[in-house]
């Protein structure tokens, strides 16, 4: 019992700093950039003035680009760390 305390300590002090972790994504050569957390948490989203007069097809598939892009590196950070906190824990009866 004492092991799954520690454990929730570390999950809850982990997710304090996934909230602080930030990653900025770019796209379109700089012209969409996305900043994300760690705990998958939006940021902002900024669109350089000269690319929106580019074709709208062009701006969305872009900044869809980008959002998926940061959604993956925070999804991959935030699992990479959890992994770290919770490898070598067991609880016995489980599988």
């Amino acid at each position: 019992m004492k092991q799954a305390q520690k454990m929730q300590r570390q999950i809850e002090s982990l997710q304090t700093e996934l909230a602080q972790k930030e990653f900025e994504i770019s796209s379109g050569g700089g012209a969409v950039v996305v900043r994300i957390n760690g705990a998958g948490e939006f940021l902002s989203v900024a669109i350089d003035d000269e690319f929106l007069k580019e074709d709208k097809d062009v701006v969305e598939q872009t900044l869809l680009s980008a959002v998926r892009d940061a959604a993956a590196k925070s999804k991959e950070y935030n699992e990479a760390e959890m992994q770290k906190v919770t490898s070598g824990f067991s609880m016995p009866g489980m599988f």
